[in-house]
């Protein structure tokens, strides 16, 4: 047996943390990621950095917020995916991913499923496993994919592909005579849209004909909500031809089928963990790169579905669970804040690994909750960040701020009496509850930490807060280009159906 585990990250794309079982959820069905819950830890509040896929799967690898590495939307060139797109961008080039040490202390690495962090034809970061999709997103079916440096068409609906791919590295390692252990990450693009006529038709049925979708909350049309949201106009795009227009129950039997085909995935990794005789020495990871809203705040999408770009906990909050049998607590609900900054730090000193670049980074490491399942360190001291461009946000358990530069719309919620985030004090200043003058000095609190924070962390030549980002997509890297260079502008629709 190694001496150090092997490790399955399963990070799946745009799931709310809301959208499963274990969570609360009554009707999505989830078992197998339910049972895992049960055998270790869940987190009830993990952040990720920043409301979109790209920025937020660079903070998780290399423990650095966007306005550090410089990715701050979602790579819109630069993959290397298409005729038309400029030629591959390495972005994290130069910069230390856990995997980079991970290599060095001995681990085979395995890719199976998304990157979107570009160069996707060009295995990183220590990879020597690599089996990638092309882009951030597309369809299910017969997808293209990079297998190493050459690219080819797969058969069959992608969330399976994906499993099938990892479970083929796992076999490897297992048959390999090396004795190293393995990490393997396991990025489903699940489940991202286009979410209508792409998944499992049993399991879209089922959802459509017997759900009442009362476990997601419907709220009137937000304000900020775009005309033709992206992920909505994306699945149009993608539909079958016939449809006439997509209802909220279409694209949420299709939102609920997706994380069902991920359910699939996680039972079947496990179950050969097993046959294998592994799963004891195995740390399992459950994690979204950013969360997503299905009608709450009246609004489809994540954070670039809104104008101005949004920071909801439901947009921001990720489901996050760790699983690891005699060594982590297990059937435990974590109700400490935690962020996705915080993952590289945590891997690390649960695997007695040093990060050189450690102090620069904001992360800390969680690793005396998964072990003892609370940490009095924790319980109040822990405030979390997020960001999207030139929105940034700080909260605690009890209050958040979100700051626009440069000149709004701010908003502050008390989190004790507003959960769900449906007042912002700074529009409705309830002084019969709080007084006089109580939420223009909270906000001003506020601000400060968070700016102090900020200037510890940001790199000037990456600060997002001063980029006109608009969640149409990153053009290139900010060290080469910078302002409307560098961002695609915001557009009404974005996607057309072929034929239309």
């Amino acid at each position: 047996m190694n001496d150090k585990p092997n490790i399955v990250m399963i990070l799946t794309d745009d799931q709310g943390a809301w959208s499963l079982g274990c969570a609360g959820n009554k009707e999505i069905r989830t078992p197998n990621i339910d049972s895992l819950a049960k055998r270790g830890v869940r987190f009830e509040n993990f952040f990720c950095a920043s409301p979109v896929c790209s920025p937020a799967r660079a903070s998780i690898l290399t423990g650095r917020i966007p306005s550090q590495h410089g990715i701050l939307d979602w790579l819109r060139v630069g993959n290397g995916d298409s005729k038309n797109d400029r030629k591959p961008i390495e972005y994290l080039e130069g910069m230390t991913g856990y995997t980079d040490l991970l290599v060095k202390a001995g681990y085979v690495c395995g890719q199976s499923g998304k990157w979107h962090l570009g160069a996707t034809g060009h295995p990183q970061k220590g990879y020597s496993h690599w089996f990638a999709t092309i882009g951030g997103s597309g369809t299910y079916h017969d997808a293209d994919a990079y297998r190493g440096t050459e690219r080819v068409k797969t058969k069959g609906y992608l969330t399976d592909v994906i499993t099938d791919d990892a479970l083929s590295f796992i076999d490897e390692r297992c048959d390999a005579k090396d004795g190293k252990p393995f990490y393997l990450n396991l990025a489903y693009t699940a489940p991202h849209s286009p979410h209508v006529d792409q998944h499992k038709k049993e399991y879209v049925d089922y959802y459509y004909n017997t759900c009442s979708f009362s476990d997601v909350r419907q709220d009137p049309r937000s304000m900020w909500s775009l005309r033709h949201p992206i992920d909505i106009q994306y699945s149009e795009t993608f539909c079958d031809k016939s449809r006439t227009h997509l209802t909220m129950r279409d694209l949420l039997s299709g939102y609920y089928a997706a994380v069902q085909g991920v359910d699939d995935g996680v039972g079947r990794i496990c179950a050969e963990l097993k046959e294998k005789g592994i799963l004891e020495n195995t740390l399992i990871v459950y994690m979204s790169d950013n969360g997503f809203s299905c009608g709450q705040h009246g609004i489809w999408g994540k954070g670039n579905c809104t104008t101005p770009l949004n920071l909801f906990d439901t947009c921001v909050k990720v489901p996050c669970i760790f699983s690891y049998p005699g060594h982590f607590k297990e059937g435990v609900t974590v109700e400490n804040l935690a962020s996705a900054y915080d993952f590289m730090p945590t891997l690390l000193d649960l695997l007695g690994l040093k990060n050189p670049e450690g102090e620069k980074l904001p992360g800390r490491s969680f690793a005396p909750l998964l072990r003892c399942g609370k940490d009095e360190a924790y319980r109040d001291s822990v405030t979390v960040y997020d960001e999207y461009g030139q929105s940034r946000m700080i909260r605690t358990k009890e209050w958040k701020y979100i700051h626009r530069y440069p000149d709004g719309p701010d908003e502050l919620y008390d989190l004790v009496h507003d959960k769900d985030e449906l007042f912002n004090l700074l529009d409705e200043n309830r002084f019969f509850f709080y007084g006089p003058d109580f939420i223009e000095q909270k906000a001003a609190e506020m601000r400060a930490m968070m700016e102090s924070w900020f200037a510890c962390y940001a790199d000037p030549v990456r600060d997002g807060k001063d980029e006109p980002v608009m969640g149409r997509g990153q053009l290139g890297k900010l060290e080469d280009v910078h302002g409307k260079d560098a961002f695609y502008p915001a557009v009404q629709v974005e996607y057309q159906r072929s034929g239309k």
